[in-house]
């Protein structure tokens, strides 16, 4: 238990640096533009690619991934039937809403949590995976459709071969599948860069907590509850469920997948939200809370769990 609390305390204190670096404004009012950029083409996709070229393919495709999809699935489901039934949510908000309540941080706060307080940094690989291949394109062909009238095909197949994290991650699984080693010369470059992606991504999120206002009238009050009630609350409990009683997991390996589903939801919402420009405050005002309220969710869970 005290090595957990001492990872929540690393992560937090690294957050909290960056809060003070934005809220002093020593890195100029272009900063958190250009360390996003930076983390998302640069050292994200080094971290992943190193990440998952040294998980053995039985971490890549161990019961951590079934249950994780089934989670998220429920979580998904649970919102779309009370925005859609009982609020009437258009298709863009709601898939929005959707995304918030089942599409965790796995990559930006999953990676520092893997690393930090569960001791394996491919321990969320299964997880970047599964929305990066899977959930994403499929809610970005939602959107499209939702909101132009008609689906771009082209730019379907092209997120692929777009999105460095898909081309990292699908170059680190290969080589995990294959069984191929780089030597290190090759491999060091990449894991000095990508070892940079952690601190930088929590010192940006920290950045990002300067100067925001939550659930401000008509901002989607409701809609952001809810969204956050199931990703802190509802999906850690069905993946444990799913672990405990479905899949029977050892203790580890149930910390893992209960921790991985209590993580807050991603980033990434709020940038769809804000490339098809609905649902943003949602995403926003989701994301914010559910990063500062993981914290408590996951002391708990790791209370509960790594006895």
């Amino acid at each position: 238990m005290g090595g957990v609390l001492e990872g929540f305390a690393i992560i937090g204190v690294v957050i909290v640096i960056g809060y003070l670096v934005g809220r002093i404004g020593i890195l100029g009012p272009h900063a958190q533009f250009v360390l996003s950029r930076i983390v998302f083409f640069v050292l994200s996709p080094c971290l992943l690619f190193t990440v998952l070229s040294e998980a053995s393919v039985r971490t890549l495709f161990s019961s951590v991934l079934l249950i994780s999809l089934m989670t998220a699935l429920v979580a998904f489901a649970v919102y779309a039937v009370v925005a859609k039934l009982a609020w009437k949510r258009p298709v863009p908000e709601l898939v929005v809403g959707a995304l918030g309540s089942g599409y965790v941080n796995a990559n930006n706060i999953g990676i520092p949590v893997a690393v930090y307080v569960l001791g394996n940094a491919a321990v969320s690989a299964p997880v970047v995976l599964l929305q990066l291949l899977l959930f994403a394109p499929v809610a970005l062909s939602v959107l499209d459709i939702s909101t132009s009238g008609s689906v771009s095909i082209g730019r379907i197949l092209l997120q692929p071969v777009r999105n460095p994290l898909i081309i990292a991650s699908l170059v680190g699984v290969i080589l995990s599948v294959t069984g191929v080693k780089l030597p290190p010369v090759v491999m060091e470059p990449f894991t000095i860069v990508g070892g940079a992606a952690v601190p930088v991504v929590l010192m940006s999120f920290g950045m990002s907590l300067h100067g925001q206002r939550l659930l401000k009238p008509g901002s989607g009050r409701r809609d952001v509850l809810l969204a956050s009630a199931i990703k802190l609350g509802l999906m850690p409990v069905i993946a444990w469920i799913f672990g405990a009683f479905v899949f029977h997991l050892d203790p580890k390996h149930l910390l893992s997948v209960v921790v991985l589903a209590g993580l807050p939801s991603a980033q990434n919402v709020f940038n769809y939200a804000q490339r098809y420009e609905r649902g943003v405050t949602i995403a926003r005002d989701t994301v914010l809370i559910t990063t500062i309220g993981a914290v408590p969710v996951l002391v708990l869970v790791a209370a509960l769990l790594s006895r």
